[in-house]
């Protein structure tokens, strides 16, 4: 029986200097006879196979034959990158066939709660691009409104770790750390990772880029080395130095919630069973056997309250254990950013002042990756329960996490970093107070897009340095954070934003918010 796919038409391939965004985009002339022959229509779903490989895109359609001529397909930087062939190479393009799982997601439209083969099916088709960005926004949107109970969030993950790579390291315990976000400056990851790491347990280390906050974990570790290494060459650094700190985008690691992220994040949502899912499915292809989570709460964190944060807790409890992972959740305190520095180069430089024990390290940083790293360490079953602190203590001070540091560092490939002379965006303005008084307010929210609109994580020397944190007295005219950009047109955007609204409130001591307290 012959399919659409079958009928197919040889072209000559060419690289579209594109972004798309996690989206595979073709581009066909109008004037192609292939495509007038086909009957192809703009934003329809195309099949394109070369040598063996065959990837789905989305089409659009051009007049201007210095995008793409009559003979020719373009792809997309995404789309040309998995092709694996070059410039002028000879592909084949037909109709893709809808994706089977269309019905069940017009169900979720409905509101109808769905079975595990039917996110199974969704999944496999998302991870293979055969959704359009319609289709996938109605499915995020479908889930965000009609919450997926505790079952739905299960199928939902299992069916995403399911997908893709999945390694097994042959070892016991296998741990990760993971933050839901919405704190800047957090990046605790680059603390706790060497100190479990010195202890000798296996921590194979992914993170994620910003998307929409001034820095991910691996932007900025990618201010001290390369965060891209080859896969087969990241297998054999993690066995050599028992971690790595990489970009999670190398590997391949439930590759349908890289997708689904690239919708949601535009959107600003966020839900729990989403959340959950993303989190939870990337750490079980991971090999992954024991995991820390960290929920920070407060006024601008994303979670804003005790009870709310214990309902989370419980169903990333529920579902880890479904899926045969060891969860260990704490609740930390979210009021504020963590560390001074917002935006790669200025957080990486905190890092490096905590692991050199260097007094202006900060010390809200350093308490917390010990904290942190104690819990973990504590999955180590020769380690008795509520000792891991102390264990990671002295890891810290002795110098041996920041020889595990380097080590990683120069495994990944180093780069020139002094955080004596950090190379920070030279042009800045200082934030200062209107009155005396005491810092009772630090937005979150409001800080990380100020940093943002300077050019981070863009630009990495870019972002805000934080010279005052909660409890802090100051008097009229003081500083209270300065900003750098490395453009004019950034710095105008970051004084006009920071003139709007600063981020910052002050009162008196007893307009502090309560200290939330790590359970």
């Amino acid at each position: 029986m012959t399919t659409p796919a079958d009928v197919t038409a040889t072209l000559r391939l060419k690289r579209v200097a594109i972004d798309t965004y996690r989206e595979n985009v073709a581009y066909l002339h109008r004037d192609c006879a292939i495509y007038r022959a086909e009957g192809f229509q703009a934003l329809s779903k195309v099949e394109v196979r070369a040598n063996g490989q065959r990837i789905l895109a989305t089409l659009n359609v051009v007049d201007d034959a210095c995008i793409v001529g009559p003979d020719q397909l373009g792809l997309s930087e995404d789309a040309f990158g998995q092709m694996g062939v070059s410039e002028g190479h000879e592909v084949r393009i037909g109709q893709a066939a809808p994706p089977c799982s269309i019905p069940a997601l017009h169900r979720k439209i409905a509101g109808e709660r769905l079975a595990h083969e039917d996110y199974r099916a969704i999944v496999r088709d998302i991870a293979e691009h055969r959704y359009s960005k319609i289709e996938l926004t109605a499915f995020v949107v479908a889930c965000h409104q009609g919450e997926l109970d505790r079952e739905e969030v299960y199928y939902l993950s299992e069916a995403m770790s399911a997908v893709g790579r999945r390694l097994d390291w042959h070892d016991h315990p296998v741990v990760d750390k993971h933050c839901i976000g919405g704190i800047p400056g957090n990046r605790t990851s680059m603390l706790v990772v060497p100190i479990v790491a010195a202890h000798g347990m296996l921590c194979p280390k992914t993170s994620s880029r910003a998307i929409t906050s001034p820095a991910g974990t691996a932007d900025t570790m990618e201010v001290l080395s390369n965060v891209e290494p080859p896969f087969g060459r990241l297998m054999e650094i993690v066995r050599e130095h028992h971690a790595c700190l990489a970009w999670g985008g190398t590997s391949d690691l439930s590759p349908a919630d890289d997708v689904l992220i690239s919708v949601e994040r535009p959107l600003s949502i966020d839900s729990h069973g989403q959340m959950v899912a993303s989190i939870l499915s990337k750490k079980v292809a991971a090999g992954s056997t024991h995991l820390l989570l960290d929920i920070p709460i407060g006024p601008t964190a994303k979670v804003r309250s005790m009870p709310e944060a214990q309902r989370l807790r419980r169903l990333f409890e529920f579902v880890a254990q479904r899926l045969g992972l060891a969860i260990d959740v704490v609740i930390t305190d979210g009021r504020q950013p963590i560390g001074r520095g917002i935006g790669p180069v200025l957080e990486a430089r905190d890092v490096m002042w905590v692991l050199q024990n260097d007094p202006r390290g900060p010390d809200d940083l350093r308490l917390k990756a010990l904290r942190l790293a104690g819990r973990m360490l504590e999955f180590d079953p020769d380690v008795r329960g509520g000792d891991g602190f102390a264990i990671a203590r002295d890891i810290l001070e002795s110098g041996r996490a920041l020889e595990k540091m380097q080590a990683i560092i120069t495994a990944q490939g180093s780069r020139s970093f002094d955080p004596e002379q950090p190379a920070l965006a030279p042009l800045t303005f200082e934030v200062t107070a209107t009155a005396s008084g005491v810092v009772c307010e630090l937005d979150n929210l409001q800080l990380a897009r100020i940093a943002r609109v300077a050019g981070a994580p863009k630009v990495a020397g870019a972002g805000v340095d934080l010279l005052r944190k909660l409890g802090d007295q100051v008097e009229a005219g003081e500083a209270l954070y300065r900003v750098h950009a490395a453009y004019p047109a950034d710095l105008g955007f970051a004084r006009q934003e920071a003139r709007e609204h600063d981020g910052v409130r002050l009162g008196s001591p007893a307009d502090v918010p309560p200290l939330y307290l790590e359970i």
